[in-house]
């Protein structure tokens, strides 16, 4: 079946002549072929399809072959090396890993720590939606070994091959190509659903209704409400597996349900189950939420309440991984938004406390929070070593952060509480509220230290607050939570509707805190979750943004990058969003628009920096990146990842502009 399926994968392929012929000349030994392949290009730009006729040809060579998809790969690149572990240890392996730009943090200990590495005879292709980074491509020691191809789309005579080749009926080519153009995913999409539900009137431009006539016309007349309910749930979960389905659709028979998604030709297998092509999912998901709001909200629901029961119940090994997909179905809530970066930029990864990093630890706490708090940090590694987290760098290994959550019984230790101001005000709080009983405990997020974004959202709070959020689901006996920031105003308000404010500051050396915490007994983990789906805002305009999120984001760097040219600036995606419905003049009052929006940035502190890169690369003047760096006295990797950030802020600003308007 495998032979069948690769030889007519081969026949429908059409295009990459010059990739695949590369490739093929590397796998037979030529030795000025390249050792590393990277492509990439935007969503439904045929990354994945590529992948899958260079794997063919490798198993056709007789090549051992791993593929890896960077969505599932974990945060610890000890986890990256394990599941490749062949490519490090057997000759000839060709490693594939798709989607690479869900795991582009990995880069730099790739090209660094990890290739460098490879057996003999082998080979490796990266595809995933960014480039790779310059210093790679600029590196003469990667020149010849490097073979980097943004992926175009298909030609004119391309795509009508693959029309006709899926027997569209020809009064329709045009029309579908008027749509489509040459990306191959829109392309694909019309083919599958062939000649049916296409009217003679119907007229053909690139707008998101255009594409669910299209996701309607492929999936066709959708059998019964629970096929349509099994596509709700698939559209909204990271990723479906039989068991998610029967969980959350307890009345249907999973099985015939799970066949039939895993048949449309849209969705992915991937090892954690079936995923929807990231423009498919878009879609659908703005298609059910216009259509049937309270659908989508119970589906919504009923998931939140199986992963939580999958927290309380999971092996610990599967914790982050459900962890990670609870809070993928919140991404949209404001309340998040103010908590998490969603950045996956300066990518880190937590390790439990290990003897060596003592040293390091008590360092970052005296250098953040001053000698009082470093002794502090001591007496708790002491007392519950178990309850640090150190955050050491993907690319590097360093370690770069640490945090401690702290489990403390009733009665309440009175050591602990004439030696730590904040744990015996976490505890004065529980006395004069609610006290906590025997058998009973409290929770304390003690200490958050990352030296170089102290106390603002950044992954290091994204992680620790998944695991405490993970381990307040699975603990017993657990009647408090508290989280201690430093800030106290500012985080008052980015808490707000998840934390109380205690009101207590207590003094640790020269510094005061803030105490914020929730009673769980009050309010169970289920009900505090609900918060952000009663939260999350629906939009106040009528029918979903005619683009994707990605393409979206794309569109956004396309502006900025014409910004000093007005006709290219009149002509880029960001003018076709609605964003510039109701302006008068859309592009000159876009550019006014993304100015503020930028300038915005710096109302927050972790976007003063970033609000400087981004002016001074693209609003300044400077003739190159390297000039905007030296014009902030910035060193060069320093200004890009305060560039990286301000773009990440910029988008996640215009989007939720884009989705709710002005408001």
């Amino acid at each position: 079946m495998g032979e069948r399926l690769s030889r007519t994968r081969a026949q429908a392929f059409i295009g990459r002549e010059e990739e695949l012929g590369r490739f093929t000349r590397a796998l037979a030994g030529d030795p000025h072929a390249p050792f590393a392949f990277y492509a990439f290009g935007p969503g439904g730009i045929g990354k994945s399809a590529l992948l899958r006729t260079l794997a063919d040809r490798a198993r056709t060579a007789g090549r051992p072959l791993l593929e890896l998809d960077g969505r599932f790969v974990s945060r610890d690149p000890a986890d990256f090396e394990h599941a490749a572990a062949g490519f490090l240890d057997t000759p000839g392996t060709v490693l594939l890993v798709d989607s690479f730009e869900h795991c582009q943090w990995l880069e730099t200990w790739l090209w660094q720590r990890f290739l460098p590495r490879a057996a003999d005879d082998t080979l490796v292709v990266l595809a995933g939606r960014l480039p790779p980074q310059p210093q790679w491509t600029a590196d003469p020691a990667w020149a010849g070994l490097l073979d980097v191809r943004e992926l175009q789309p298909f030609s004119d005579d391309q795509a009508r091959s693959l029309l006709t080749t899926a027997r569209v009926r020809p009064e329709l080519r045009e029309r579908v190509l008027g749509f489509a153009g040459g990306n191959p995913l829109a392309l694909s999409l019309a083919a599958a659903a062939g000649s049916t539900g296409w009217n003679r009137e119907e007229v053909w431009a690139p707008s998101a209704d255009l594409l669910r006539t299209l996701l309607t016309g492929l999936i066709g007349e959708v059998p019964t409400a629970a096929h349509r309910r099994a596509l709700e749930v698939a559209a909204q979960a990271h990723a479906t597996s039989e068991e998610l389905l029967s969980a959350v659709l307890p009345d249907e028979d999973a099985h015939p349900l799970f066949g039939w998604l895993r048949d449309l030709p849209f969705m992915e297998s991937t090892p954690r189950g079936l995923h929807p092509h990231d423009a498919a999912r878009e879609t659908l998901t703005a298609d059910l939420r216009w259509r049937a709001p309270n659908a989508f909200e119970t589906i919504r629901r009923r998931l939140a309440q199986e992963y939580l029961r999958l927290l309380r119940e999971a092996p610990e090994e599967r914790v982050r991984t459900v962890t990670d997909e609870l809070f993928y179905l919140f991404r949209e809530s404001p309340v998040l938004a103010r908590l998490r970066t969603w950045s996956r930029e300066d990518e880190v990864h937590d390790c439990p406390l290990r003897p060596e990093d003592t040293d390091a630890v008590l360092r970052m706490a005296e250098r953040t929070e001053g000698p009082a708090s470093a002794e502090l940090a001591h007496y708790w590694m002491r007392r519950q070593p178990q309850a640090f987290s150190v955050y050491r760098r993907v690319s590097t290994g360093q370690a770069v952060a640490f945090t401690a959550r702290l489990v403390l019984p009733a009665p309440a230790d009175p050591l602990d509480l004439a030696t730590d101001p904040v744990v015996a005000a976490a505890w004065a709080h529980t006395e004069a509220t609610a006290p906590v009983r025997p058998g009973e405990h409290i929770g304390v997020s003690r200490f958050t230290v990352y030296p170089e974004q102290y106390q603002v959202p950044s992954r290091v709070i994204d992680l620790s607050s998944s695991r405490a959020q993970a381990e307040a689901a699975r603990a017993h006996g657990r009647a408090y939570g508290f989280a201690v920031w430093r800030d106290a105003d500012t985080w008052a308000e980015r808490v707000k509707g998840t934390l109380e404010d205690t009101g207590a500051r207590p003094l640790v050396g020269e510094h005061t805190y803030g105490v914020f915490g929730v009673d769980w007994r009050e309010e169970g983990v289920e009900a505090w979750l609900g918060r952000f789906l009663d939260a999350t805002d629906t939009p106040a305009r009528p029918g979903p943004s005619a683009l994707s999120r990605s393409a979206f984001d794309q569109a956004v760097r396309e502006a900025l990058a014409h910004w000093r040219d007005p006709s290219a600036f009149a002509a880029c995606a960001l003018t076709r969003t609605r964003l510039a419905a109701d302006l008068a003049d859309p592009a000159e009052e876009l550019r006014a628009l993304l100015r503020r929006a930028v300038d915005d940035l710096a109302a927050d502190p972790r976007g003063v920096r970033a609000r400087e890169a981004l002016t001074a690369g693209h609003f300044s003047g400077a003739p190159t990146q390297e000039a905007a760096a030296r014009r902030l006295g910035l060193p060069y990797g320093t200004y890009r990842r305060h560039l990286r950030q301000g773009l990440d802020l910029l988008c996640e600003a215009l989007w939720r502009r884009e989705l709710h308007g002005t408001r």
